[in-house]
């Protein structure tokens, strides 16, 4: 792969050739030499793979080219918006998928995160024909890995993570996910990431240009930068999800392992070990130096125990803590959602500790700080 080649191409499909700055080519040229020299890809990897840098150039293009004939979308704020983090593994989709579930919140849709133009108008949202394109992609991927589907599933027509935004700044932990790039992982970890989310406020700001809402938005990416977060969005509401890291680093390693394997042949075991445990902590460690600075105002912390045990208790606890309620009909939309136990129907992600290669005691001693402080229950209390 060749990252001036690929930025070539997508000029010579779209057209265009104004990036909004040039804050990705950084982390572009550190994902291409990762994939070239760590990742192994597989001859359908690298197909894939260079399909999807393409499209998130693409998409950057007519993001990009979009803002710049209409920059009065720039003068609407991104007002209050909930922001689910924490630790990968920890409930966060669920309740993510919950919030999603209220007509006063906006998610994401995955289908407009990677095909954001022309903005999605709000009369037609939900037969938008973008939809019937992630559909076929989502089908396709599926096909070429079931097995995905039990740990991680995101519907075509549903709700989807930053991550799948702050991609087309290539500084998101999206690319440490679908391959075995150590290299580029490390880079992120230091880099500056305020221009990504620079990218990331335009994009919902041109979103919500035709289907405005108040954003419920969720990745586990964004507690590595929590400063540039609360910087981006100053009255952002912030729920972290906790759960015992042991079982998050082995569940994690399973996921990347699994989606991993679907691009290249080669076993990374080891690496995903080193890679996700050194992510996990620089997230905890991040998230507990920012409270220290800055204070707890931003947050509301929620047990996985409790969440998966009363998920509308979860949501109600929440929404009072900011002050609101839930309706009767929105907690039937939940419940609903519920009893639909998509999970059970698409089959359940089995995993150890063992299994994935990691040290518990390792992990146990690396989280211990962030344990003690939120008093999280382990396997090993």
């Amino acid at each position: 792969m060749n990252s001036v080649a690929l930025t070539d191409r997508a000029s010579e499909e779209t057209g265009l050739d104004r990036w909004g700055g040039d804050s990705y080519r950084a982390g572009l040229d550190q994902l291409v030499h990762a994939l070239d020299t760590e990742a192994v890809l597989s001859p359908l990897g690298e197909l894939a793979l260079e399909e999807q840098i393409l499209a998130n150039l693409r998409n950057r293009l007519r993001v990009t080219a979009w803002v710049e004939e209409h920059p009065e979308l720039l003068d609407d704020p991104v007002e209050r918006p909930i922001i689910v983090l924490g630790l990968p593994r920890t409930g966060t989709t669920l309740l993510h998928e919950l919030f999603h579930r209220d007509p006063a919140n906006r998610s994401l849709m995955r289908w407009e995160a990677v095909d954001s133009v022309p903005p999605p108008d709000a009369a037609r949202f939900a037969d938008d024909p973008r939809v019937d394109t992630a559909r076929a992609a989502a089908e396709a991927m599926d096909a070429l890995n079931p097995e995905f589907r039990a740990i991680h599933y995101e519907a075509p027509d549903g709700p989807t993570e930053c991550v799948a935004v702050l991609s087309q700044d290539f500084r998101s932990l999206l690319w440490s996910v679908v391959a075995n790039v150590p290299s580029y992982t490390r880079w992120l970890l230091e880099t500056d990431a305020t221009p990504a989310y620079d990218y990331h406020r335009r994009v919902l700001q041109l979103l919500q240009s035709g289907a405005p809402g108040r954003w419920a938005l969720k990745t586990p990416h964004h507690a590595l930068f929590l400063d540039a977060v609360v910087d981006h969005y100053p009255d952002a509401r912030l729920v972290m999800t906790h759960r015992d890291p042991v079982t998050v680093v082995a569940s994690l390693c399973s996921l990347a392992g699994t989606l991993g394997a679907t691009f290249s042949d080669v076993d990374h075991a080891d690496d995903l070990v080193r890679t996700w445990t050194a992510v996990g902590q620089t997230l905890v460690e991040r998230v507990m130096d920012f409270r220290d600075r800055r204070g707890d105002d931003h947050f509301v912390d929620v047990a996985y125990d409790d969440l998966v045990a009363d998920p509308i208790g979860t949501v109600v606890g929440i929404l009072g803590h900011f002050g609101e309620g839930l309706s009767e009909p929105v907690a039937a939309s939940m419940r609903a959602y519920l009893a639909d136990d998509l999970h059970r129907r698409l089959g359940r992600h089995r995993y150890s500790p063992q299994g994935t290669g990691i040290d518990p005691d390792d992990i146990g001693q690396r989280f211990a700080r962030y344990v003690d402080r939120f008093a999280i229950p382990t396997s090993a209390s």
